[in-house]
């Protein structure tokens, strides 16, 4: 029964060669969101995102919904420039959004809401400022879980409430920095 063992052995040993080969091949396609340096000698994707100023999100002021905006424009500069700062700007974002909560469980005998759903739907532009033409829209959303603990704590029913929006605004902020970073490579 050697013979067995030495012909999956050879299964095992072509495959791996086949999975590397294609490894090999494929390692040019690949550049890294954040390198210095691109792999054809380009400016590298960091620094393309780095150079795109944000607009102020608007906002009626003293609303949730200024909050939100503040909160979605300081994670757009985090994942843009990494907290480097912008770069002489070479394109501006314009964001406008939608926040919405959906209670998902309340207590039937006190009509207090148990756990509920924060959303949060974008639309966004990227526009040329040498040209002013838009070059891409796009749009993206984020639903975030809360749970609020206990009946009688409202201090941590609001401060559920605020995480669960701040995590919203983290995940379009992601969402909108891989979209524009797939339009600096592919052009798409």
């Amino acid at each position: 029964m050697w013979w067995r063992n030495s012909r999956v052995a050879l299964g095992h040993a072509f495959r791996l060669s086949v999975v590397f080969g294609l490894a090999g091949l494929c390692a040019a396609c690949f550049q890294p969101l954040y390198a210095t340096k691109s792999i054809t000698g380009e400016k590298s994707v960091g620094a393309a995102l780095a150079q795109i100023q944000i607009e102020r999100i608007p906002a009626p002021n003293g609303t949730p919904e200024s909050r939100i905006a503040v909160e979605i424009q300081n994670q757009l500069d985090f994942e843009l420039t990494g907290g480097g700062g912008m770069i002489s700007p070479t394109h501006k974002l314009s964001v406008r959004f939608n926040a919405g909560r959906n209670s998902i469980i309340t207590d039937i005998t006190t009509g207090r809401v148990e756990s509920e759903i924060t959303g949060i739907d974008t639309t966004f532009t990227l526009s040329d400022l040498s040209t002013g033409k838009v070059v891409m829209t796009g749009r993206t959303f984020s639903r975030v879980s809360s749970d609020y603990p206990g009946q009688q704590q409202r201090f941590a029913r609001v401060r559920a409430r605020l995480d669960a929006e701040d995590r919203a605004a983290k995940v379009i902020a992601e969402n909108i920095r891989t979209r524009l970073a797939s339009y600096f490579v592919a052009g798409t």
